[in-house]
């Protein structure tokens, strides 16, 4: 009887050692866990470093369109990459009037396709180092490997970094940045 009772036990905690291990492979972002079976919006609105960029999103009406079936890929900005804006800027771009000018610069930050950071290098070596990545947006920006990590120059010069890479969504993955990506305007 012993014998018996601990088969389905050990199967339960196989179970569920199998389970965790899954949800562990996705780096946590903002202090959140990050699931591969939510959307990018499920996901972005428990990470309290992408609190800005979440507002941003609810007042370009994205939410919808984020949480759609994709695939996507976002490079995330943080809350301390909206801050390195300008003063004010953020408050001027969440203003009902300037929403076609916050969708354009949120939509530069989105790829129609699920691209890994590994799929990602190996485009920017292919390329000879650099390699142009189109928007939804419709902006170009070229990808570089620096100093082992991924970095993105927008229209305007402006350079982001990776600091975290491949966050699996159900309907893309996030690649976090450290700077806004801005559109030439």
């Amino acid at each position: 009887m012993f014998k018996t009772t601990l088969r389905p036990l050990a199967f339960t905690v196989a179970l569920l050692a199998g389970t965790a291990a899954a949800y562990a492979a996705n780096p946590m972002v903002g202090g959140a866990a990050m699931f591969e079976d939510k959307n990018i919006v499920e996901n972005a609105v428990n990470s309290k470093d992408h609190t800005t960029l979440v507002a941003a999103v609810k007042a370009a009406g994205l939410v919808e369109t984020l949480s759609g079936a994709g695939p996507f890929t976002v490079f995330a900005p943080t809350n301390d990459a909206f801050a390195k804006l300008p003063a004010g800027t953020v408050d001027t771009l969440l203003k009902p009037e300037n929403k076609a000018q916050l969708t354009k610069v949120l939509t530069c930050h989105v790829v129609a396709a699920s691209a890994m950071s590994d799929a990602i290098g190996k485009m920017i070596a292919d390329d000879g180092g650099t390699h142009d990545v189109k928007t939804v947006g419709g902006c170009v920006l070229k990808a570089k490997a620096t100093d082992g990590k991924i970095t993105l120059t927008d229209e305007n010069g402006g350079v982001s970094t990776v600091t975290i890479a491949d966050v699996k969504q159900s309907n893309g993955v996030i690649h976090v940045v450290d700077a806004v990506i801005l559109p030439k305007m």
